[in-house]
């Protein structure tokens, strides 16, 4: 199976609070990024005539949906059949449920208020086993698995194209792990660039493939999404 993860471009945000579910749309600058890197994108698959599934998958969020939207642009021609842009939840970012969109301090907040609440463990919002007490919340692994289970399910239609799938750093690291792309010790060490194709290839033997693209070494001020 042949894919390719792409991290949403650079967008507007509520600062200092898990991105989570936050419906804003790209800044100009990620758009312009996500234009030159679907650029190098499409040189790459054309040198190399790379079979691309016309079926594009990407997370309901806007940011991704934007992305999404600009690498077909970008790679239309390149296409055996008119593309079509498929949205999933299945591709969001890991959920912090009913306290989405709030600030990492007025969620610990909330936390010391309910006695039903144990203080949650330092770095809780890159643990990737944690899951918030609240209504909704998953953690960072269940979000990767769900991830993965819709890669594989879309993929496993089209095995030998490539296919593209856009969504977000956090719960594509996570899906990677799933997948056996990467170490569990690695999902800390890496990121993925804005919109930055990172693609490979799944050999029946069980080998991974690297096709394009390179992840982002991660350092401790690097956000979640």
């Amino acid at each position: 199976m042949r894919f390719t993860l792409i991290r949403h471009g650079q967008y507007e945000q509520i600062s200092q609070a898990p991105s989570a579910l936050q419906p804003y749309p790209l800044t100009n600058e990620g758009v312009d990024t996500v234009h030159k890197e679907a650029e190098a994108f499409r040189h790459w698959v054309k040198h190399n005539a790379i079979t691309l599934n016309p079926e594009v998958h990407c997370s309901s969020l806007l940011r991704a949906w934007q992305t999404a939207n600009i690498f077909i642009d970008v790679l239309s021609d390149l296409f055996p059949a008119e593309p079509q842009l498929i949205e999933s939840y299945n591709l969001c970012e890991r959920s912090v449920g009913a306290v989405a969109n709030l600030t990492v301090t007025e969620i610990e907040r909330l936390l010391e208020l309910d006695p039903r609440f144990e203080k949650p463990p330092a770095g809780w919002k890159s643990d990737s086993f944690y899951q918030l007490p609240f209504d909704g919340a998953e953690s960072l692994i269940e979000s990767g698995e769900r991830a993965k289970k819709h890669i594989e399910n879309q993929c496993s239609k089209n095995p030998e194209a490539l296919t593209l799938f856009v969504g977000h750093g956090a719960a594509f690291r996570h899906a990677a792990y799933h997948l056996n792309v990467i170490k569990l010790c690695d999902i800390k060490k890496l990121s993925m660039h804005y919109g930055h194709p990172v693609a490979f290839e799944l050999t029946k033997e069980g080998d991974v493939l690297e096709l394009f693209g390179a992840w982002k070494t991660r350092t401790i001020q690097d956000a979640i999404d």
